[in-house]
């Protein structure tokens, strides 16, 4: 499987669901903050990820530390919001600590990225 094809798979949905967010919180107003706050997090991170995706598909091929950065930011992203929509929703929890777990993990994947960038502005490859 082609891993750069699938940051931007990931990417392009979380672009997606971020917009129909955005329309669904400018006519849901006792929703709108959840789903404001759900869409501004996936279309940051779908424009993120396709940045990143471009990257690595043109230099930084097979880079482990990088691709794995950028996999945890997809999957906090995605967790932290779908408990918001969950909330909004269902009115409910995804599952207990979700929004937590989802914004640490996304949290520790742009640390991990920074570090990952100073490493290589040290060895000047970037």
């Amino acid at each position: 499987m082609n891993i750069t094809r699938l940051i931007i798979f990931i990417s392009a949905l979380h672009g997606a669901v971020g917009v129909a967010l955005a329309a669904a919180a400018s006519h849901g107003a006792d929703k709108s903050p959840l789903l404001g706050t759900a869409s501004q997090f996936l279309m940051i991170h779908a424009a993120c990820g396709l940045a990143l995706a471009a990257y690595l598909g043109s230099i930084a091929r097979n880079d482990r530390i990088l691709v794995g950065s950028i996999i945890s930011m997809q999957l906090g992203v995605t967790i932290f919001s779908t408990d918001l929509i969950s909330r909004a929703y269902l009115g409910d929890r995804l599952f207990p600590f979700a929004a937590p777990l989802g914004g640490g993990l996304t949290l520790l994947a742009w640390i991990s990225l920074a570090l990952w960038s100073l490493v290589h502005i040290r060895q000047k490859i970037i």
